[in-house]
């Protein structure tokens, strides 16, 4: 299996992760707590936290020395900071962002682009880590964090009174949109692979930014701070003990 395919291929079994943590929140249908929620999004965020210090960072460096992971890491923190401030999104939590005035485009596709500027970098990590020996671990630590995530979204639409098919799809997308990050991961290292820990590198800046300006405050502004923090831990934990396992 080509290191392309197999990228593609894992984006698409790490992305469709989403939908599955999502099931049981469209079967259930009674409202999810913000404890509950905050649990989730804080476990996810341990995940993410170390698959970018061990799977991305570490490699990068590897790869391509301090200068190369720096020059990376530093455009993909930028890269994400753009576009939270040019494009318009709404979370579920924090509200809206973007460019004032406030948009006119409706609720539901503001936070579509939310998704998309937020998992896009999960997917390209994905997509790139195949072309290394960490290709699987990534696709692990993505796809582990995305059952919450998707969990998260699909109980965070539930309650604020959107239909069961809206909520499924709109879950869906979540993991459509890392589908296609892989497949600009993997194909971005096709043309030229002496950018692959640049990418490596890039994708651990934006995944990092994610967590620090999007999900960590958010778990962190309903009250349950210090539950959403021993989340964190905890997931900061498993993802490690995964990554010696499947390393």
């Amino acid at each position: 299996m080509s290191p392309a395919f197999k990228g593609i291929l894992y984006s698409s079994i790490a992305g469709m992760a989403t939908t599955l943590g999502g099931i049981p929140f469209l079967l259930w249908r009674k409202e999810v707590s913000r404890k509950a929620l905050d649990m989730l999004l804080g476990f996810a965020a341990g995940v993410m936290l170390a698959a970018t210090a061990f799977s991305l960072v570490v490699p990068s460096i590897e790869l391509g020395g301090p200068l190369r992971f720096v020059v990376g890491f530093l455009l993909g923190g930028i890269f994400v900071h753009i576009m939270d401030k040019f494009a318009p999104h709404e979370h579920l939590i924090k509200g809206y962002e973007g460019p004032l005035p406030h948009s006119k485009l409706a609720k539901i596709w503001l936070f579509v682009i939310a998704i998309t500027i937020h998992n896009f970098p999960e997917g390209m990590a994905v997509g790139v880590g195949a072309f290394t020996k960490e290709a699987i671990t990534i696709a692990v630590a993505i796809g582990i964090q995305n059952i919450p995530e998707g969990a998260a979204v699909a109980a965070s639409l539930t309650g604020a009174g959107y239909k069961r098919g809206k909520t499924f799809w709109i879950t869906f997308l979540t993991g459509a949109v890392e589908v296609a990050g892989g497949l600009v991961g993997a194909l971005l290292i096709v043309i030229a692979k002496p950018l692959l820990p640049y990418a490596m590198a890039f994708a651990g800046g934006a995944m990092l930014y994610v967590i620090s300006d999007e999900v960590i405050p958010e778990t962190h502004s309903g009250g349950f701070e210090l539950l959403s923090t021993y989340s964190l831990i905890f997931g900061f934990i498993i993802m490690t003990l995964l990554d010696n396992i499947l390393g």
